[in-house]
C-alpha cells in the first residue's frame, strides 16, 4: 500500500490529474508515469448516461483493435475439424468430447468459437456457458464457417468485447504499457468510435459522461469532452 501511494504521488507530480486532456496528451502523461515491474495493462474506463435497467439502453459491442490488446487468450473451438482448429491456434478443439468435458465441470478457456453446424450440439450446454459469457455468438463473431480465421484473430488479442455493468460503467482493455504511444492512441480512438456507434437509439440525453485511461498501477487520466462530445 505504501509503494502504491508513493507511485500515485509521483504520478501526480507529472500532471494535474484534476484536469482533462486530449487523447495524445493523456497517453503522453501515462507513459511518463513510474512503471511497475511488469507490463501493465492499459484500460479505458467509460461512464455512460444510460439506465442499464432499461433493455433498450443496454450498451455492448465488439471492437477489433488495430494493434491488438497484448492479452493472451485461451480459445476452445467446437468443431468436427479439430486438427484444423488446433493448427490455427486453438488451445482446445473438438465437439462431443469437448461438450462432455464441460458438462463434467471443465472451464479452462476464456473464449469459445464454433462452426454454425456445431452449434446444434453446443446449445445443449448454453445454460452452462451463457451465464459465464462463454457461449459462442454470431453477433460477437465467434460462430463462423471460417472458424480458423476467428481463432487467429482472437489469439492476436485484437478482438475486445465490452458490456455495460449495473452502474453504467464499462472497462475496455486497449493495450499494454509496452505499446508505443502511437499504437495506444489509435487503439483508444478505435474504441471511442465503437462506443459512439453503440449509442442506444432510445437515449435522449447525454451519452458518454466521462472517459479515463489508466494502467494497472497508475491513477486515472481523464479525457477532455471534445474526445466524445460528438456522440
Amino acid at each position: 500500500m505504501v509503494k502504491l501511494k508513493k507511485r500515485y504521488r509521483a504520478a501526480g507530480e507529472i500532471a494535474d490529474l484534476t484536469q482533462r486532456y486530449p487523447i495524445a496528451e493523456a497517453v503522453g502523461i501515462l507513459v511518463k508515469m513510474p512503471p511497475a515491474k511488469f507490463d501493465e495493462s492499459v484500460e479505458l474506463s467509460v461512464h455512460l448516461g444510460v439506465d442499464p435497467r432499461h433493455s433498450d439502453q443496454m450498451v455492448r459491442g465488439l471492437v477489433k483493435l488495430p494493434h491488438g490488446s497484448g492479452k493472451k487468450v485461451t480459445v476452445a473451438a467446437f468443431t468436427e475439424q479439430a486438427e484444423e482448429a488446433l493448427a490455427a491456434g486453438a488451445d482446445f478443439a473438438g465437439l462431443d468430447d469437448l461438450i462432455a468435458k464441460i458438462q463434467d465441470g471443465w472451464r479452462d478457456f476464456e473464449v469459445a468459437v464454433a462452426t454454425p453446424a456445431a452449434m446444434k450440439k453446443v446449445r445443449a450446454i448454453a445454460r452452462i456457458l451463457g451465464p459465464r459469457g462463454l457461449m459462442p455468438n454470431p453477433k460477437s463473431g465467434t460462430v463462423r464457417d471460417d472458424v480458423g480465421e476467428a481463432i487467429k484473430e482472437i489469439k492476436l488479442g485484437g478482438r475486445v468485447e465490452y458490456k455495460i455493468d449495473k452502474t453504467a460503467n464499462i472497462g475496455v482493455l486497449v493495450g499494454r504499457r509496452s505499446f508505443s504511444p502511437e499504437n495506444l492512441i489509435e487503439n483508444i480512438e478505435t474504441v471511442v468510435k465503437s462506443l459512439g456507434n453503440a449509442r442506444p437509439k432510445s437515449l435522449k440525453g447525454k451519452y458518454i459522461l466521462s472517459l479515463t485511461i489508466s494502467s494497472t498501477m497508475s491513477p486515472g487520466i481523464r479525457l477532455e469532452d471534445a474526445v466524445f462530445s460528438q456522440y
